[in-house]
């Protein structure tokens, strides 16, 4: 298992280093201090209900300063990088967990995506596999993350009632509809519906027949990573979903073995050496292991209630410490794409766009791939625009910090209105793909407003406008 742990461990720790480095970019712009969501401000609020520090996990209790959250990241990238290098991997996973987990406790809405759990979850689960020639307990515990993504992710959508699932139609609607299409995406949705209906049949199997076969023999286990290994290439080359798909891949790679990177050629494989003895450790890490798994089955079947009361207690408390999380996207699949347009104005008369540099809006522009980076700003706009302005109260806050000409804000645009707005407003249009042979790669119809139009009042405060 030595090669197989070497592999596993330069991948994940590239794989966060990506992941951390991506939001350092755009950290002052979202939660800078000068950002949309500032980090002091989301811990006034902990600190108004009451929050405890075991609840709200965070370093940034010492400080919530610009110079904390740049350490902090800091801190992640290095710690990243010795996971790569194999330095001290054990003690570098402790520091990116704890310095992750902070900065997801501050990060609000920019820091709350499914991946960004797994990170932390997963780098506490590969402590005990990153020490040389690791027990079979510590690839178990390492691998069940992985089965336990791609199965959810089955489950979820099976167990939905979702109909285009049931009759395999999800993805003639999921090519257009997800949150930053690539041009890939624009092929996949012109493929004739039994095509789309085989790739959604093959999609079920991988993400539902993969991970069973974890728990057969050799040969079983290799089919299941190489399974779900494809199941992950085959979702990065048709979206941008962030790291995800690589890190999930990681994960499945303590199914393989040596043997299985020596017949590939994918690693130089040195001799195994023999495992000092450790039958104490071992019943002690496969308990672990297997508490692990039923607190998982439990959690997810919706009988976690039925435990005994300390033990629910006991784990109210881990809660904060993304210990054992749920995954699963897409489970009622999105039909529609309602796309936010902001624009400015300096007399209330013509508008400018505020252009993202990701996500659809200029309908001649390609829709392109960014992944395993993210830019989390666009992500957050696709979830805003499923609900209203109400119920977004980041975006109100980043419209009144584009008023006030914020340029850790303005940072975060691919390009902003060329004289300052006096005026913002919003407005809501379904997007789709424009039919083959259009000059344009979008067609879109306006629905309506989505905030009113809003401008800054003399004190500075942001204010409905009074507009002809």
């Amino acid at each position: 298992m030595e090669a197989t742990r070497r592999l596993t461990l330069r991948l994940y720790g590239l794989t966060a280093l990506v992941a951390v480095a991506s939001f350092w970019a755009q950290l002052p712009g979202l939660i800078g201090s000068g950002g949309i969501w500032p980090a002091a401000l989301a811990l006034d609020s902990q600190r108004a209900g009451g929050a405890a520090v075991l609840e709200v996990p965070t370093l940034a209790w010492l400080s919530s300063s610009d110079l904390m959250l740049h350490a902090l990241c800091a801190a992640g990238c290095l710690a990243s990088v010795l996971v790569a290098a194999l330095v001290r991997p054990r003690l570098a996973l402790v520091v990116l967990y704890v310095s992750w987990l902070s900065l997801i406790h501050v990060g609000g809405p920019f820091l709350a995506f499914q991946w960004d759990i797994l990170l932390a979850e997963s780098a506490l689960a590969l402590i005990p596999f990153a020490g040389p020639f690791p027990r079979p307990w510590a690839r178990a515990l390492v691998a069940f993350l992985a089965v336990k993504v791609t199965l959810s992710s089955g489950l979820v959508k099976l167990l939905s009632g979702d109909e285009s699932w049931r009759d395999l139609t999800a993805l003639t609607y999921h090519w257009w509809t997800q949150p930053l299409p690539t041009w890939s995406s624009v092929l996949l949705a012109r493929l004739p519906l039994w095509a789309q209906q085989g790739l959604c049949g093959a999609m079920f199997m991988l993400e539902l027949g993969a991970p069973v076969l974890a728990l057969g023999p050799r040969r079983a286990r290799l089919a299941s990573a190489a399974g779900m290994i494809a199941l992950q290439v085959g979702l990065f080359a048709a979206g941008n979903y962030s790291y995800f798909n690589v890190l999930t891949a990681a994960l499945c790679l303590p199914l393989l073995d040596d043997r299985a990177l020596a017949a590939l050629r994918l690693w130089p494989v040195a001799p195994a050496q023999p495992r000092p003895p450790g039958r104490a450790v071992d019943v002690a890490g496969w308990a672990l292991a297997a508490a692990m798994i039923l607190w998982s089955a439990l959690a997810f079947t919706g009988r976690l209630s039925a435990a005994p009361r300390p033990v629910l207690s006991a784990l109210e408390r881990l809660h904060p410490f993304l210990l054992n999380s749920g995954y699963g996207a897409f489970a009622v699949m999105t039909k529609t794409r309602p796309e936010i347009v902001l624009e400015g104005s300096r007399d209330g008369v013509e508008w400018t766009p505020y252009e993202f540099p990701w996500k659809p809006g200029a309908l001649t522009r390609r829709p392109a791939f960014v992944a395993p980076l993210q830019p989390r700003l666009d992500w957050q706009m696709w979830f805003a625009a499923l609900g209203d302005c109400g119920g977004n109260p980041w975006l109100v806050r980043a419209q009144q910090r584009l008023l006030e000409g914020a340029p850790e804000v303005e940072g975060l645009f691919a390009s902003v209105p060329p004289n300052h707005p006096n005026f913002l407003r919003t407005r809501v249009f379904e997007y789709r793909f424009a039919p083959p042979g259009s000059p344009a790669w979008w067609t879109r119809t306006e629905t309506g407003p989505y905030c009113p139009v809003v401008t800054l009042d003399p004190q500075g405060r942001l204010v409905r406008a009074q507009l002809p």
